[in-house]
């Protein structure tokens, strides 16, 4: 008989019912309170943003509510995938990569341009960026293709190589060199948990660091943003950094109240890449505290749980998932910090953007899914331990 105050009983052998009992809780908390922060902030950013953007004329919360929309989609996604087993994350992975480096391939004829790169894809009024949903579908093949080499049977590391630099190429021709150098670091770590040979993760960082050279010395954009990062007494005006800085200072320790913040709308992506500036000021030092506890809670309970898994393959995934969702809240904190470069890199769940949450939604899923419990019922006469996890 189920509890009033249980969601399922502990011998619930349903679907969901396993599904809940083998499922890190604390993850799946944090991330539902990750969502609806995220969703909170977007009203006190949403009016000015609004109205930079044009699109107050629908309405003052015209970014608020497309965030609801987006929060609630989000939520049903990290479910629904959670409940897969590793066959299913492995199965639903792959017809993603294949889905959008197709997009990704189209997007110099299809994309939609915008501050001279092509990175979204339009279907009617949505539009979808695809390499958001390329980086988490990347890292569960890398774990499949590194856990398949230890048989002997396949070149798995060779494969993993060949699709890391299949969707990094497609990522630099966009230009979008922020997630280029996200996925690298989620790729070595990949690498790293999988006890590939060092010589193969030192040259993936010599690669990466000669790389980053070249774009400075080759491409403009990138060549001044890191100039104006080195040399910010020296650019004309108030750049973004420059401005989120101000904010997150004018917000001191308890900041200035909800939506009463006025620094932030002089920040044009303060919806977006500097969603968390704009938190800093409205709510202070302290809520960014409790922001960054929350990110910190996430990944290192994650990890934690990818160390106790038994397989290869979901210890290598797992552990690779968390460790890019703590990576790009890590990035996008020191950039509106003023401690590093714009990267055009959103804060996950805070941000505003389908794409951005529906992608990270899905990157949450299929880690919840690679980390979960053996099933509490009983083992099956076939030991199938798929249909255990759902």
């Amino acid at each position: 008989m189920t509890r009033p105050w249980r969601l399922f009983d502990r011998g619930d052998d349903s679907y969901w019912g396993r599904w809940w009992w083998t499922t890190d809780r604390w993850l799946l908390g944090a991330t539902i309170v990750l969502i609806a922060a995220g969703v909170v902030l977007q009203f006190g950013t949403s009016p000015a943003a609004a109205i930079r953007m044009r699109a107050a004329e629908a309405s003052p919360y015209y970014f608020a509510i497309r965030q609801c929309v987006f929060a609630t989609l989000g939520l049903g996604v990290v479910i629904g995938v959670s409940s897969l087993g590793p066959s299913g994350v492995r199965r639903l992975a792959f017809g993603v990569y294949i889905v959008t480096i197709l997009l990704m391939m189209a997007l110099p004829i299809l994309g939609h341009h915008s501050n001279g790169a092509a990175r979204w894809v339009g279907f009617g009024a949505v539009k979808v960026q695809p390499s958001e949903f390329m980086k988490p579908a990347l890292l569960v093949l890398v774990a499949w293709m590194c856990a398949e080499a230890r048989t002997g049977e396949i070149p798995g590391r060779r494969i993993a190589f060949g699709l890391y630099l299949l969707a990094a190429g497609l990522l630099v021709m966009e230009p979008d060199y922020g997630q280029t150098v996200l996925i690298t670091a989620s790729f070595g770590a990949a690498f790293w948990v999988a006890g590939m040979p060092l010589a193969w993760i030192l040259g993936l960082g010599a690669a990466a660091v000669v790389g980053l050279g070249v774009a400075y010395n080759r491409v403009a954009y990138v060549h001044a943003r890191v100039t104006d990062f080195l040399y910010p007494h020296v650019s004309e005006g108030l750049d973004q950094v420059q401005r989120a800085a101000r904010a997150i200072a004018a917000g001191g320790a308890l900041g200035k109240g909800p939506a009463e913040g006025t620094r932030k709308a002089l920040i044009p992506d303060m919806h977006t890449d500097f969603a968390y500036s704009a938190a800093a000021e409205d709510y202070g030092l302290a809520f960014s505290l409790i922001l960054i506890a929350l990110f910190a809670a996430l990944v290192i309970r994650g990890l934690y749980r990818a160390m106790k898994v038994s397989g290869p393959f979901e210890q290598v995934a797992a552990t690779s998932l968390f460790a890019m969702v703590g990576l790009q809240a890590f990035i996008n904190m020191m950039v509106n910090l003023g401690l590093a470069p714009p990267k055009g890199m959103t804060l996950p769940f805070i941000s505003y953007g389908g794409s951005s949450i529906l992608a990270m939604c899905l990157t949450v899923g299929m880690a919840l899914a690679l980390s979960r419990r053996p099933s509490h019922s009983p083992v099956r006469p076939d030991g199938d331990r798929e249909r255990a996890l759902g």
